[in-house]
């Protein structure tokens, strides 16, 4: 995608550094003299950007007198991106935040099995899904913030004529979930630099022709810790010792012993309040997929059934709490929490990975 000036619309080169200094959507021109020349009407956008900045209180606390469980906090978010092409797709909740395929939907209960036609969309959405995830992992490193990797996120997505999932689903502002350290999920971008010693879940999902494709890793930002590494560890071999159980036949609910007793194994807790889903034409549908044992879920798998499994795992207790902006849930003690998600396609004899990376192992381990 070739950027365009925002003064004359012409073919850009430069980007404005003030803007991605505080925050703010990219902003191109294509030289100097024209950036001068639409000067006057810009430099609003910085104006009003550093109002808001003032408006927050030591130590970046957005919401005065709300107890945080750990020690990260919330920095500036940067507007919701509504420069999407008009050639892309879009999910049915991309202007109003209602995913109303997906409400008409609940209750029904029934778990679809997808025809050829289907699953080779399915295929195509896990693939760009993963593509763009690469793409999100070459930019986690120590000082960068979440924001640039919600925006490199966008533009791959652009590239690749999908619209990034997330995106205005229910009114979540951002084209991923980027959630750090004592963060569960649904962490939402923001201007904080990575620190050292951060692990950080990216969260991606794409939709393409009508399909969602769903994934996230964990990361290592810098030098983490023993511990740290540990609990990315055992979260992603937990993914991997429930994929091994899905093939025709098995029970949805099996899957949730399976993560609980390797887990509690490893002294580290399974998130409850979340879980993983079916997927396909609906970003979230039948089946629920708990990750805890003794669970409730109802279905048996066959071939053509499509779902996520996604274990949250904690490193002290399982309990969660929200953030005020009805997003970021958190460990109920601030310990850190791991996550690691794949779409998964059960066939006749078992399972294919359609988000799997082709190198076989998550990013967090090429630094091992």
């Amino acid at each position: 995608m070739i950027d365009k000036c925002e003064g004359c619309g012409e073919n850009a080169t430069l980007q404005c550094p003030t803007c991605k200094k505080l925050g703010l959507p990219a902003s191109h021109f294509c030289n100097q003299a024209c950036f001068k020349t639409s000067w006057g009407n810009h430099k609003l956008k910085h104006k009003q950007q550093k109002a808001v900045l003032e408006t927050i209180t030591n130590g970046g606390a957005l919401y005065p007198g709300y107890s945080y469980t750990g020690p990260l906090r919330p920095h500036i978010k940067a507007p919701r991106r509504t420069d999407l092409p008009k050639n892309i797709e879009k999910p049915d909740y991309s202007e109003d935040g209602k995913p109303v395929s997906e409400i008409e939907s609940r209750g029904i209960g029934q778990i679809r099995v997808l025809n050829a036609e289907e699953i080779a969309g399915m295929r195509l959405a896990g693939k760009l899904g993963r593509e763009v995830l690469d793409v999100a992992a070459k930019m986690v490193r120590v000082g960068v913030t979440c924001q640039e990797i919600d925006d490199a996120v966008f533009e791959a997505c652009v590239e690749r004529e999908c619209y990034p999932s997330p995106l205005n689903y229910r009114g979540f502002p951002k084209s991923c979930c980027t959630s750090v350290n004592e963060v569960i999920c649904h962490g939402i971008p923001d201007t904080r630099p990575l620190e050292d010693g951060d692990i950080l879940n990216i969260d991606i999902t794409v939709y393409k022709n009508g399909f969602h494709g769903d994934l996230n890793e964990t990361f290592l930002v810098g030098n983490v810790d023993e511990a740290g590494r540990k609990l990315v560890e055992a979260s992603y071999e937990s993914l991997s010792r429930a994929i091994e159980q899905v093939k025709p036949g098995a029970k949805y609910r099996d899957i949730g012993g399976v993560i609980q007793k390797y887990i509690n194994s490893c002294g580290f807790s399974v998130v409850r309040s979340y879980c993983g889903h079916g997927i396909n034409q609906l970003f979230h549908t039948a089946p629920s997929v708990p990750h805890y044992a003794k669970n409730k879920a109802i279905g048996i798998m066959k071939p053509g059934h499509c779902f996520t499994i996604e274990p949250m795992i904690n490193e002290g207790v399982w309990r969660d709490n929200l953030w005020p902006d009805d997003w970021t849930a958190v460990t109920a003690d601030g310990k850190r929490s791991s996550q690691f998600e794949h779409t998964l396609l059960v066939t006749e004899t078992g399972v294919d990975i359609l988000t799997a990376r082709k190198e076989g192992q998550p990013h967090f381990k090429d630094s091992l």
